[in-house]
């Protein structure tokens, strides 16, 4: 694009000057094709100027009856089949020709497509960068759903695509608008479409189940066929911009409030792009009489996998060990997953409950589950101690390691680690130990040291560690605090018979 001035600049020297085209753009220092564009737009002819050879032209009968048979085939390739037919010419002069002579397809129209109250939703997943938990690098993900008449968002972020997100986001979103429309339309998801061939399409069965359960229909849009759902593209470009860009949450629990306090708010009281003289919010609420209402228990969103506990009382779940009692080793149980718990199910049974994890390679404990497994074997004491300092104190390993170099018992090394890791906590023995290694120095006591040395630094008192007795009738003894009035009395004669002394 050009300016005004510009432009009257190139029609006055052609006009009143006379001057040519290649004249004016060299003294403009402008392109010609430029000056030739001002020029025809003024209603003049294009002039036409004798092309110069090119080594490609021999080949543009093999590239034009290529195109016509293969009109998308790729540059790359009509350049290969050329050189393999004796063109030495360089890449991008051919290039430059096959751009020139593929045939342009013709644009297509499309109908404005309307929809009825309740009618159709759309329904899509949007990517938005990845988050950080822990060691796990996760895919933030968000789950949007628009009714195509009032253009009403609803919007829920999750850490994964998988079904049992897909089917949480449905569960939902039908639950914010407190209906569900008759038709929902899908791209060509994994969650949504298994196989199609032409008009013969297998849905998954699991989005099948579902909409049994809420009573729509689940329809996939034809293949390249984008402008079909293009309410809820525009709705996560929208959502891009006037949601996500910028904002700032703490965890994903947070941000999906931000997201329906958002939804609630800003998004539906934006006009409604089929009457620009309400609201969104204004049309749901006419839209919303017209929707099919909830069934009376929401469809089950758990994910369940079957699982294999080893000879270690543990069950791998999404990256992640979490315990069951020992006596379930070396068989087959079945996890039941929420977006806040997990449950460990032997049949109908539940054998164990944790709190889910989003981390990856962490172990996630039930301190009785261990305790059970220790009094069982008391073998187990010193493994467990090793296993503790491990998942807690990495830098423990290296100092063990050195330790058993130097002919220190283990047992006791380990036992006063795990002492201290209880009396000072992960952190500081961490840096304390990494302290005692720097100074050659591999020994629980070098360790102590430094432990102590840092907390007379920060003036704190010592810890205070309590051992209670394992018998359950001693832990029941209640201890009553002593009258001390005595003691103030002996102090009062001590020292009256120390003045007597002095006269």
């Amino acid at each position: 694009m050009i300016d005004k001035e510009l432009e009257a600049r190139i029609l006055r020297h052609h006009f009143v000057e006379q001057w040519g085209v290649n004249t004016i753009a060299r003294q403009l220092g402008i392109h010609h094709t430029t000056v030739d564009r001002v020029l025809a737009q003024a209603g003049l002819p294009k002039a036409e100027r004798a092309r110069r050879p090119s080594i490609v032209d021999p080949y543009h009968p093999l590239i034009l009856e290529t195109l016509a048979q293969y009109p998308t085939l790729t540059a790359a390739r009509l350049l290969a089949m050329a050189r393999v037919r004796g063109y030495t010419g360089g890449d991008s002069q051919f290039r430059a020709h096959v751009a020139q002579l593929r045939p342009r397809r013709r644009a297509e129209a499309y109908l404005r497509l309307k929809t009825l109250p309740g009618e159709q939703a759309q329904v899509d997943w949007g990517h938005f960068g990845h988050v950080q938990i822990g060691r796990a690098r996760r895919p933030l993900m968000a789950f949007v759903l628009v009714l195509s008449y009032s253009r009403q968002i609803v919007l829920r972020f999750y850490l994964d695509q998988r079904m049992d997100s897909f089917l949480r986001g449905h569960v939902a979103a039908f639950e914010a608008l407190s209906g569900v429309a008759r038709v929902l339309l899908y791209d060509n998801l994994r969650s949504a479409v298994l196989e199609r061939r032409g008009s013969a399409i297998r849905f998954h069965p699991t989005l099948l189940d579902l909409s049994a359960h809420y009573r729509f229909e689940p329809r996939p849009v034809a293949p390249a066929r984008g402008n079909e759902k293009g309410r809820v593209e525009r709705a996560i470009r929208y959502i891009r911009s006037g949601f996500f860009a910028g904002r700032t949450w703490t965890d994903l629990d947070d941000l999906n409030a931000q997201a329906d306090a958002w939804c609630r708010g800003t998004s539906a009281q934006r006009p409604c792009p089929e009457d620009p003289t309400r609201t969104v919010a204004e049309v749901f609420a006419q839209e919303q009489a017209h929707l099919i209402a909830l069934p009376d228990n929401p469809y089950p969103t758990e994910e369940r996998r079957e699982v294999h506990v080893g000879k270690t009382p543990y069950v791998r779940f999404d990256g992640n060990d979490y315990s069951v009692p020992h006596t379930q080793v070396r068989r087959s149980l079945t996890v039941a997953a929420s977006l806040t718990t997990i449950r460990v199910l032997d049949g109908a049974t539940v054998i164990a409950q944790h709190p889910r994890s989003f981390d990856q390679g962490q172990q996630i404990e039930n301190p009785d589950h261990i305790a059970d497994l220790v009094a069982t074997k008391r073998a187990a004491a010193a493994h467990r101690g090793l296993d503790r300092l491990a998942h807690a104190v990495p830098a423990s390993q290296t100092l063990l390691q050195q330790a058993a170099a130097r002919a220190t018992p283990l047992t006791r090394a380990t036992r006063e680690l795990v002492e201290l890791l209880d009396a000072y906590g992960a952190a500081e023995l961490e840096q304390a130990i990494t302290e005692a290694l720097a100074h050659d120095v591999p020994h629980p006591n070098a360790v102590r040291q430094a432990l102590e040395r840092r907390r007379e630094q920060r003036d704190q008192p010592p810890p205070l560690t309590v051992t209670l007795p394992d018998n359950d009738k001693a832990r029941g003894i209640v201890v009553r605090p002593a009258d001390l009035a005595s003691y103030d009395q002996l102090h009062t004669t001590g020292t009256e018979s120390s003045d007597d002394d002095r006269d």
